[in-house]
């Protein structure tokens, strides 16, 4: 009988549900249909970002979801982010509260800092020359009064290195619960799985099926001869065995669609499990990291030269 794996316990003690929609570049005008689709469909985690632009139709859907009864407010997993031009103390609970706002609600089950990036306050896009230095433990201590304050039940960061993590740990009161980040069989990041399970942070996994809609993403990461090779053997589509891949790993995972059909094939990865021989068969697989976050970077401007800086070597 395969372990289901529905929650992963986090560092607060709380539950978070293992398998959640993602919601980046998902339209505006489709990612409401989205979201109630999957909550219809059993998801009880939803993966939201100040940055998506998309968080108002979200909220709408969640308010009429909630009202008609479908959900519970505490059943339900609700992520945001603190975008990077809202990293100054003052602004954090501003951003919080704009968010909130948006979604319709009084609290989030997760606020993550989206990057280790900086930017001016009020900025819009990504030019170079709104690029600022980040200051992240100041920025960190405006996230655990949010925590303190209820207002956020759980704090954590996105696209954090080994090394920014462990700087963070280092000066942090409240640890990080989470580190979101590019996870699939492409990208299975072992350095920063095993620090941050030896360090108590879980991982929840962006793009576990490579942003295939991602035009700029050339590598297909459901195209990879050892994925169908498992997927052939297990009768399962090649989407169904790269999340599951995750779920084994121990990795929350945010499969996006905006496809009622898929949002629903994506859901039916818990009554079945990749066997451990062919499990050992994903070390094969050549590793790419696909998001690497170009627009962060600038020879003169911001915290980081090039990638490297970025992603503390981790490529």
């Amino acid at each position: 009988m395969a372990k289901a794996i529905r929650f992963f316990e986090l560092n607060t003690g709380a539950k978070i549900p293992s398998v959640g929609l993602g919601t980046w570049q998902s339209s505006p005008g489709v990612v409401g249909e989205a979201v109630a689709a999957a909550v219809k469909g059993g998801y009880r985690h939803i993966d939201c970002a100040e940055a998506y632009e998309n968080q108002e139709e979200i909220g709408t859907v969640l308010k009429k979801l909630l009202d008609d009864g479908v959900v519970k407010r505490e059943d339900l997993w609700i992520t945001s982010k603190l975008w990077c031009n809202s990293h100054a103390p003052e602004d954090v609970p501003e951003s919080l509260n704009r968010t909130l706002q948006d979604l319709q609600l009084d609290y989030l089950d997760l606020f993550l800092i989206h990057w280790p990036v900086s930017m001016k306050k009020g900025s819009v896009g990504f030019k170079p020359e709104n690029l600022t230095q980040p200051d992240i433990p100041s920025t960190w201590k405006a996230m655990e009064a949010l925590y303190d304050s209820g207002k956020a039940r759980a704090i954590g960061v996105s696209n954090f290195s080994v090394k920014k993590l462990g700087d963070l740990l280092a000066v942090a009161r409240v640890p990080p619960a989470v580190n979101q980040v590019e996870s699939h069989p492409v990208w299975q990041q072992h350095k920063l799985h095993e620090f941050c399970k030896s360090k108590g942070v879980h991982i929840t996994g962006y793009s576990p099926l490579g942003s295939p809609g991602t035009g700029s993403i050339k590598t297909q990461v459901l195209k990879n001869p050892v994925l169908n090779m498992v997927a052939e053997k297990l009768s399962k589509s090649p989407p169904q065995v790269a999340l599951r891949w995750g779920l084994q790993m121990g990795h929350s995972i945010l499969p996006k669609s905006t496809n009622e059909a898929r949002i629903k094939e994506n859901f039916d990865v818990f009554d079945w499990s990749i066997p451990e021989d062919l499990f050992a068969k994903f070390s094969e697989i050549e590793q790419e990291r696909l998001i690497k976050g170009t627009a962060f970077v600038h020879e003169t401007l911001g915290a980081y030269k090039n990638i490297e800086e970025l992603w503390d070597g981790e490529l």
